[in-house]
């Protein structure tokens, strides 16, 4: 199992028809989106957060089972859920934030469940990293477990939500240093590292903290990886017609972890010497995922019925 670690909010996305302008509630949040992309990919995922028990928290959990994700790993409160009011410009989406004392907020170290052996990966990041106490939550269950467990992080930073930069960023480095694999976009790596200095040269930067496997996306240029051995992996992306990109890299996540999973990579020894064929397809997928979740409004990932079906020739 890949178990996901972080927020779930509700994205409260403008929905515009001939008569009025309206908000539609729909369930949302970096680390959900990446665990509902990894159980429609049909990879065993269980997720782990504050949850409400108020009405939208109820969307959340219903959306976690349709998509055959094991929520029982969720910490369960009275608190309201975070709203997150989107602004699409052109496709791209820009957020704001309401997380005031919010059920995923307010987690702490108590708080936290065991996690089984049948947990062969964890996955954090997301805006769940930035705010007290879950921030020093999260840390607190990556400290425990990545030493065991491979472990994913990607800051998906929010320059908007962290308060306290360089706390934010120590926290996120010591993260970055038990994972396996670490993912940034290009916003990310130049909020982390500023600085004139070639992207990739950012990107190794990132990697000699300690991960095994760093990862850098680029949008319409495509991610590239930095692996064992000092190799470059490089993908290309396809053409597609973009409606938004709301969960884009949160689908791609998805996609890697799918194929490191399917290729029986799960390992920590296995990821640190990983192959660049393995790492390839691991890209590929997140790509080919991604795609299809831009081509189509809000974060709505594909099923694996969906890529077996494009893939099959007419």
């Amino acid at each position: 199992m890949i178990l996901c670690n972080g927020e779930a909010l509700i994205d409260m996305v403008p929905v515009e028809n001939s008569a009025t302008r309206c908000l539609s509630p729909l369930a949302g949040g970096a680390i959900f989106n990446t665990a509902i992309a990894l159980g429609r990919l049909g990879v065993p995922t269980g997720y782990l957060s504050g949850l409400s028990t108020d009405l939208f928290g109820v969307q959340l959990e219903q959306t976690l089972c349709k998509s055959n994700v094991d929520a029982s790993f969720t910490i369960r409160s009275d608190r309201p859920t975070t709203l997150a009011f989107v602004k699409l410009s052109n496709g791209h989406a820009e957020y704001t934030f309401y997380d005031e004392n919010t059920a995923g907020r307010m987690i702490t170290p108590a708080d936290l469940p065991d996690i089984p052996a049948s947990v062969q990966a964890m996955y954090f990041g997301g805006i769940s990293l930035c705010s007290e106490p879950a921030a020093s939550t999260y840390l607190a269950l990556c400290e425990q477990y990545a030493l065991r467990k491979v472990t994913m992080i990607d800051p998906n930073v929010r320059p908007g939500f962290v308060s306290d930069r360089a706390a934010y960023i120590a926290r996120i480095n010591r993260m970055i240093a038990l994972a396996d694999i670490v993912k940034v976009s290009d916003e990310d790596l130049d909020w982390l590292i500023p600085g004139d200095q070639p992207i990739l040269d950012k990107l190794a930067a990132l990697k000699a903290i300690g991960p095994s496997i760093a990862i850098l996306t680029q949008g319409a240029k495509g991610p590239t990886a930095l692996i064992a051995q000092g190799q470059t992996v490089r993908v290309p992306v396809p053409q597609v017609t973009v409606k938004d990109t709301v969960g884009a890299g949160d689908t791609f996540n998805a996609g890697v972890l799918a194929k490191l999973h399917k290729l029986g990579l799960l390992e920590k020894s296995k990821i640190a010497q990983i192959s660049a064929s393995d790492a390839t397809e691991a890209l590929a997928l997140g790509v080919a995922v991604s795609a299809v979740t831009v081509s189509r409004e809000g974060a709505n990932p594909p099923w694996a019925s969906e890529l077996e079906s494009e893939a099959t020739p007419s």
